[in-house]
């Protein structure tokens, strides 16, 4: 999408992605090897009771829907960061993920860039909110 196609209020959705437990364990052993995320026996005992895709994982997937469904094409130039990440709850091999993105603000910067503000919400299949991210991101206008 374009920068002049976004309208504050706007709801875009993106998916629907389903989660395999080769993908988890293949992301978690390069970039966050904790047992839980790595070793599928051990994770049924432990606090989650199974094994778990780790978070950052879990952002990854959302940034890859809103690539494919969003910025892909767009003038998408930067992003100046995020306010907020939170893992609400668990994301399981199997699990297909869905992502709700609201644009919450609109406005050109005093360098001529265009800036949206936007609240991310990813839901598993149940409707479980799986990652809730608050950021900002510019175009070129």
């Amino acid at each position: 999408m374009q920068y002049a196609e976004y309208q504050v209020g706007a709801v875009l959705h993106a998916g629907p992605y389903t989660v395999t437990e080769p993908e988890i364990l293949a992301f978690a052993r390069q970039w966050d090897p904790q047992w839980f995320h790595t070793q599928p026996e051990a994770a049924k005992t432990g606090p989650f009771e199974g094994l778990i895709a780790s978070g950052w994982h879990t952002c990854s997937i959302a940034m890859r829907l809103a690539v494919d469904a969003f910025l892909g094409d767009s003038e998408s130039y930067v992003s100046p960061g995020l306010d907020n990440i939170r893992w609400l709850h668990p994301v399981r091999p199997g699990d297909t993920l869905r992502l709700a993105i609201t644009v919450v603000e609109k406005r050109t910067t005093k360098a001529g860039l265009g800036l949206l503000r936007w609240d991310w919400e990813m839901a598993n299949q149940k409707g479980d909110l799986v990652l809730e991210i608050k950021a900002a991101n510019l175009f070129k206008i």
